[in-house]
């Protein structure tokens, strides 16, 4: 190779190395700006919102579970609601644009229907004069709407061709309105000040009915719509689970219609509760609960009255009186007797006496009789005669019947009863004794009560009322609740039979001879009792004001056909004060009643059960 040739190649090399100098450089430069501008660089606060996208973490709500009726019927179930918003500039042909809007005014008018064709038509004739981007048409449509309107003209084009704008809304709705309101429920923000935010089912069940949030994040599109963009963090919504009742909502309009039409009417009844229950199950079927408005004085579901009101039940109590003293084995048959002793309550004082009732029996009354006529004196001296020397045996009774404790429900706001007890030495005065044995000096709930005649239809055997049969995700059952039992036994067989007769004594020659046509045998008690009430003329509460007035508690409670029992219930109304009387025999019982006859057009099975009224052939044991 000649000096000449080896210089060019030399030349040629020196030239490489600096073109590979400067592109390692160029490298290192772009990598090192790379490497800045990932870690370290960032752009101005004004500019960055115009070049990059504003990606947003947004919450999934879930679908929050149906709340379903024994039958599958729903009771709140969660539905889309539209408004309903268009675009008026949206097209360039004002005329073809103005044509379009006459069709969709004319199906906005048969729609929707608040506004004729006319109207409707104007306001988007305005809305294009005045060039609105965002002019409402009409709000909280529901889904069948939404399909029609999205058939009409301008609607079906679409958002873009179109112009029309539609906003979608979940909201709760409940398909029979006012219908055990109270039961159902509802749940309040947190951030409330209306008082108890869980209120019924809604309130009780919300972790299950609520589901699971999702998380997702969007970006805005240039057409200002929320784009889901990829990203490690999102996770699905899940939705929440259905809760299946016992509630019977045929059933449950039968009762309120025969509640109200008993005291729409009366303002001196201030509240009133009835509540059917299944009898070899416990299941809850129908729960009223009608509380008068002050202002309005309309009938409202405002408060549980049946769960969480409190009151001297009266003479229905007295059957829990006579299921002791059969069960302990200190009265034998209904028909022993017992001195009448002119009304006096021995070892006792009472500020009432019963002679007048009892005067036509003479020197002696039977067990029966006394029962039949709901007389005071006869259960006091029960009650004393046989437990005065050992008062807590009578007081474990009304235990062991559930009556003393506030079990655990389905719904919040289950009443604590009270029950008197004994002092240190075992000992309860006679007085205080006496009038438990008649149904004062107590205080329990109208479900306590129902549930311990629930108890003796069902042989004995206590039920606890329930609400909730399971719980289900999309028809599939994840947990099953239903019946459960309270106490196995608070009395034998026989002791059920010979309380029965007696509570069909009552329906048919006693003081609950409301129902004695009812279309089947109904055995059940009347109880009426009085509330204390501020005395301004002593300072003192009393059971009559200074005006002698008084607050009744009225109740009706049983169970039916007498022979089979299928369904309890209780009927209770609390008046204000009042010179009037509202007594279990009346308004409670005839408000049964109407339920009873009522069964006969509603349900073919109870079709043929009564369409020959039995009799009460149940035998003493």
């Amino acid at each position: 190779m000649t000096m000449a040739e080896e210089e060019k190649k030399n030349l040629i090399a020196w030239k490489l190395y600096i073109i590979y100098l400067f592109c390692l450089l160029g490298a290192l430069f772009v990598a090192g700006r790379l490497i800045y501008i990932q870690a370290i660089w960032k752009p101005s606060e004004k500019i960055a919102p115009l070049v990059t996208a504003n990606i947003r973490k947004m919450t999934i709500e879930p679908l929050r579970g149906t709340i379903l009726t024994y039958d599958g019927r729903p009771l709140a179930l969660t539905v889309p609601i539209y408004d309903i918003h268009i675009d008026c500039t949206i097209k360039d042909s004002t005329e073809v644009w103005l044509e379009e809007a006459k069709g969709l005014a004319e199906g906005l008018a048969k729609i929707v229907g608040k506004r004729s064709a006319a109207e409707y038509y104007e306001i988007l004739r305005k809305g294009r004069v005045n060039g609105k981007k965002y002019l409402s048409l009409c709000s909280k449509i529901d889904k069948s709407q939404y399909d029609l309107i999205n058939k009409l003209p301008l609607a079906k084009d679409g958002k873009f061709k179109g112009g029309v704008i539609t906003e979608k809304t979940m909201v709760r709705r409940y398909p029979y309105g006012t219908l055990g309101r109270r039961t159902i429920g509802f749940v309040r923000n947190s951030n409330s000040t209306a008082g108890n935010t869980n209120v019924g089912l809604e309130g009780k069940f919300d972790y299950v009915l609520h589901g699971t949030s999702g998380t997702e994040y969007v970006r805005q599109s240039d057409n200002h719509d929320l784009v889901q963009v990829s990203h490690r963090g999102t996770s699905p919504a899940v939705d929440g689970y259905d809760v299946h009742t016992t509630l019977d909502i045929d059933l449950q309009d039968l009762a309120d219609m025969a509640l109200r039409a008993q005291i729409d009417t009366v303002n001196e009844v201030e509240a009133g509760c009835m509540v059917i229950m299944d009898v070899h199950t416990g299941a809850i079927r129908a729960m009223v609960n009608l509380v008068r408005d002050s202002t309005s004085r309309r009938l409202e579901e405002s408060q549980n009255v049946a769960i969480g009101r409190l009151g001297e039940p009266g003479s229905v109590f007295k059957t829990v009186t006579l299921t002791s003293v059969l069960n302990d084995g200190y009265v034998k048959s209904l028909s022993q007797k017992m001195p009448t002793n002119k009304g006096i309550v021995k070892d006792a004082k009472f500020n009432w006496n019963d002679w007048s009732h009892l005067y036509k029996f003479g020197n002696q009354i039977s067990i029966i009789d006394g029962f039949m006529i709901s007389s005071n004196y006869v259960f006091a001296s029960l009650a004393i005669q046989n437990y005065k020397d050992n008062p807590k045996k009578y007081i474990d009774n009304i235990f062991m019947y559930k009556l003393g404790e506030a079990y655990d429900l389905d719904i919040d706001g289950m009443g604590v009863p009270y029950i008197p007890t004994v002092d240190k030495k075992g000992k309860l005065s006679n007085t205080t004794l006496g009038s438990m044995g008649f149904g004062y000096s107590t205080l329990i709930t109208p479900l306590h009560t129902l549930t311990f005649y629930n108890a003796i239809a069902n042989k004995g055997r206590m039920m606890k009322p329930y609400l909730v049969e399971c719980i289900e995700d999309k028809g599939r059952v994840i947990e099953n609740r239903g019946a459960s039992v309270l106490n196995g036994s608070i009395c034998s067989r026989n002791v059920a039979d010979s309380v029965t007769k007696a509570l069909c004594q009552v329906t048919s020659d006693g003081t609950g001879r409301a129902l004695k046509n009812a279309r089947c045998t109904v055995a059940g008690k009347t109880g009426t009792s009085f509330a204390l009430l501020e005395n301004k003329a002593t300072g003192k509460m009393e059971y009559k004001d200074e005006r002698g007035r008084r607050k009744y508690q009225g109740t009706f409670v049983g169970f039916f056909p007498a022979e089979d029992p299928q369904y309890s219930i209780i009927s209770v109304i609390y008046s204000k004060p009042t010179s009037k009387q509202f007594q279990g025999g009346g308004i409670p019982a005839r408000a049964i009643r109407t339920v009873v006859d009522g069964m006969y057009t509603r349900d073919p099975y109870w079709r043929k059960i009564l369409e020959k009224p039995g009799k009460c052939n149940l035998k003493e044991s």
